[in-house]
């Protein structure tokens, strides 16, 4: 009975597509779920595929692994994986490896690697991105835990990645929730790539006056350029859709975008870590004002909107690019101090690399974030890399003339103009918060340092 290479347990889609597609690479798949009709369903609808092999029990699951064990969970982060856990434990051995390929908390995720450690069983927390596409046919995968699973689940994911000039998408991460890490900050990135995406649609639609038509055809343009990237393709794609009606869809959805967490908690993890991470934060602030639909309403209509300016097309094809560069800027500087405070050694060529396919941030320049780190595994920032030193001079110009603009035509620009702030605020070499300083000295005593003595010094006045 000892025959599958894998099992996963939780048939969704995105765990029915991981399915598939270790199914179509030769792996023969145990599968398990719950609710027994989900395996009923999938067997059935998959009755050709000799590489599925269902079970209606954990114990019958169980017993038709090869040894080691592989055991994939693609189930709902928080309880339900701890529950599973306990619920497995009685069928896993020394050395089996235990996969969590949900959106898990990374501090969860460190938490069950040591937890499994105890037993000896190898715990794996696994960022996946791609959505039910990727998962399908080939996503970015970021596993992260135990380094003794490494070996064991190596070419199963390797083969099911996304394959980038004969690359596969899948890198190990490192220790700990480190994996489910780097996923949390790539949602984090992805929520502000959507948000300035969105605030460039913005300006087109109410400051250029263009089409959706032609601004279909605008985005499908930059796409071919230094833009091109799966969020700005499918971009093209939505503008361009019609309704039974033959309007234009988007007209026609409610501006209303929702969120999970993943970005939420990266801006958590920003503030806990003391990190300088607002143009994310910016980002999943802009989902929770757009629930505010009602209030939205009654605002406007005490303040109704007077939009005499006008900007240039090129103008907000220059300042998206420069807002994205200093977008991803930041989500690695995130990963960095994460990987300080956790004391993870994280590989950011190889991050970058396993990003470049399969994922929703895939993007060309990508290549060049890996280039850059390939050059200096130490690199302070993308923007010291000479590379993406020109890329922002040359394109700085347009993201300040483009936010000023949206501000006179009071359009909100969150992100572009977080971007600026982050930008302008990390290149100024005398920051105005010695008067904060002094503040705090003068209403609190709380001390302040000197430009002219040791850093290590402190000093109080009596004001």
């Amino acid at each position: 009975m000892d025959s599958c290479d894998i099992g996963v347990i939780g048939l969704a889609v995105m765990g029915q597509n991981l399915v598939l597609n270790m199914a179509d690479k030769g792996f023969k798949v145990a599968v398990y779920n719950r609710t027994l009709s989900k395996v009923e369903d999938f067997v059935k609808n998959n009755k050709d595929n000799k590489n599925i092999v269902s079970s209606y029990s954990l114990e019958d699951f169980f017993s038709k692994l090869k040894k080691p064990s592989i055991v994939m969970f693609m189930v709902q982060a928080g309880e339900p994986v701890d529950d599973l856990i306990e619920k497995t434990l009685p069928f896993l051995s020394k050395g089996d490896v235990v996969i969590d390929g949900g959106n898990s908390y990374f501090e969860d995720t460190q938490r069950r690697v040591l937890y499994l450690d105890g037993k000896e069983i190898f715990f794996v927390g696994m960022g996946i991105s791609g959505g039910e596409e990727g998962a399908r046919f080939g996503p970015s995968i970021m596993p992260g835990g135990n380094e003794k699973a490494w070996v064991i689940i190596k070419d199963i994911f390797e083969k099911i990645s996304a394959k980038v000039d004969d690359t596969s998408c899948c890198k190990w991460i490192g220790t700990g929730g480190s994996g489910h890490f780097v996923k949390m900050v790539h949602n984090a990135i992805e929520y502000a790539d959507m948000q300035l995406i969105a605030e460039s649609y913005d300006l087109l639609k109410n400051l250029a006056n263009v089409s959706l038509n032609k601004m279909s055809n605008i985005y499908a343009d930059w796409n071919t350029q230094e833009l091109n990237s799966y969020l700005i393709e499918i971009t093209s794609k939505i503008l361009a859709k019609k309704d039974d009606d033959n309007s234009f869809l988007i007209e026609k959805i409610l501006d209303v975008a929702k969120q999970k967490g993943t970005g939420k908690w990266t801006s958590e993890v920003s503030l806990k870590y003391n990190i300088f991470a607002n143009i994310l934060t910016e980002a999943v602030f802009m989902r929770f004002a757009s629930e505010m639909v009602d209030d939205r309403k009654t605002f406007s209509s005490v303040y109704p909107k007077e939009r005499d300016e006008k900007v240039k097309i090129d103008k907000v094809r220059q300042a998206l690019y420069a807002a994205k560069i200093i977008t991803y800027a930041q989500g690695f500087m995130v990963m960095a101090k994460g990987a300080f405070e956790n004391g993870w050694k994280l590989d950011f060529a190889n991050i970058a690399q396993i990003w470049r396919g399969g994922c929703i941030i895939r993007s060309v320049f990508l290549n060049k974030i890996k280039e850059a780190y390939e050059k200096d595994p130490n690199l302070i920032s993308i923007l010291l890399d000479d590379f993406f030193i020109n890329e922002v001079k040359e394109n700085i110009y347009s993201l300040r003339k483009v936010v000023g603009k949206g501000i006179k035509g009071q359009i909100p620009l969150s992100c572009f103009s977080a971007s600026i702030s982050f930008f302008d605020s990390i290149t100024q070499t005398d920051l105005p918060m010695n008067l904060i300083a002094a503040q705090r000295d003068f209403f609190g005593a709380h001390t302040y340092m000197r430009n002219d003595k040791p850093i290590s010094e402190t000093y109080h006045t009596q004001w």
